[in-house]
């Protein structure tokens, strides 16, 4: 893999003023948080003539002094202006208030991330997830996942989610475009594509593998969906790489799921794969690689996203370069047969089959 990424051509004065972003990141971030959690930034969006610091304070019963210091630190970040006295939301106010991708990665950042962050070079060092023991003992987040405080289980899923609700109606028509029957959805989760599979097509029987504490959670919404009877449960720990995958599914399916991993275990998922596939099987891989992503703030939050992996989610894994992938794949002995991209929000799907 040949990196070539970026440039050095700021002037010096702008380059520290973004070094001083950087010093007060966390800080800030807060302060933004702050702003759209205690409802100052909606009542600002909804007051067309503008709104003063004493009109806040009145309407959400906050201090002034709260309210001063809030709407300054909004003014550096962007998120307000103040025309005589009166403040009005900037663009970058609306997008933090009611964009729901930048809400999905805000709640995601506060509560599954923030707290743990402070250990991230311990991580490095060590190679394990030290910032996960603000929540429990775990050896890794998926371990310990049912488990989480309410709040930040609900917004782990809804990262998690967000950017697959995206992808997954456009995707459908690829996988069934030859009729599957039988599909092996590896590190399936909730059951979200699973469901989602049994409704497209009435015909196919979709089997997830998952811990069994990620399949009691699917259970419940097979259940509730109605699919029961066409939904099978495998439980498994994929990490262990003596145990072997189901035999000749027509297609195993991985989603978001091998970003998970260090690149030795995907090596190894890959090779479990391929054993388990018979001469027709196609494996697809649907992930966001950071190298193929059409905008710099996509690229931008898979980076940051690779930190949560380094000290939240196991220490070794990371949204990857697409050539890692390749890499892995090539060394599996399959090979990858089709590339679609630009698929959802940020995803890439590879169709891999056997040599």
């Amino acid at each position: 893999m040949s990196l070539n990424y970026g440039s050095d051509k700021k002037r010096a004065v702008q380059a520290k003023f973004d070094a001083q972003k950087i010093a007060f990141g966390p800080i800030m971030f807060q302060a933004a948080l702050a702003l759209r959690n205690l409802g100052i930034l909606e009542l600002v969006k909804n007051t067309e003539a503008g709104i003063t610091m004493d009109e806040i304070s009145e309407k959400l019963k906050l201090p002034v002094y709260g309210v001063k210091v809030l709407l300054e630190a909004g003014l550096s970040l962007e998120l307000v202006r103040a025309e005589n006295d009166r403040f009005h939301l900037t663009k970058t106010g609306w997008f933090i208030l009611c964009d729901e991708l930048t809400r999905v990665n805000m709640d995601f950042t506060q509560d599954v991330n923030y707290l743990g962050m402070f250990t991230l070079s311990e991580s490095i060092k060590t190679g394990k997830p030290t910032g996960l023991e603000v929540f429990g003992d775990w050896p890794t987040v998926y371990e310990g996942l049912s488990q989480l405080p309410p709040q930040v289980q609900k917004s782990w899923f809804g990262f998690d989610h967000f950017y697959s609700d995206y992808a997954f109606p456009e995707i459908l028509p690829v996988v069934f475009r030859n009729n599957p029957q039988r599909i092996l959805d590896v590190g399936g989760n909730t059951g979200k594509f699973a469901i989602q599979c049994a409704r497209y097509n009435n015909q196919a029987r979709i089997t997830i593998l998952d811990l069994p504490g990620q399949l009691e959670k699917a259970s419940q919404q097979i259940r509730e969906a109605g699919m029961s009877d066409r939904i099978d449960l495998f439980a498994i720990n994929l990490l262990d790489h003596t145990k072997t995958f189901p035999k000749n599914p027509d297609i195993i399916w991985m989603s978001q799921f091998l970003d998970c991993f260090s690149q030795e275990d995907i090596l190894g998922l890959l090779r479990r794969s391929a054993e388990a596939m018979a001469e027709n099987s196609a494996l697809y891989i649907l992930e966001t690689y950071w190298d193929q992503q059409r905008y710099e703030a996509s690229t931008y939050s898979l980076h940051a996203t690779s930190l949560y992996f380094t000290n939240i989610a196991n220490g070794c894994s990371q949204m990857y370069h697409s050539d890692d992938m390749r890499k892995l794949i090539r060394q599996s002995g399959l090979e990858l047969s089709e590339e679609i991209l630009n698929v959802g929000v940020s995803h890439t799907l590879f169709i891999c089959r056997k040599k």
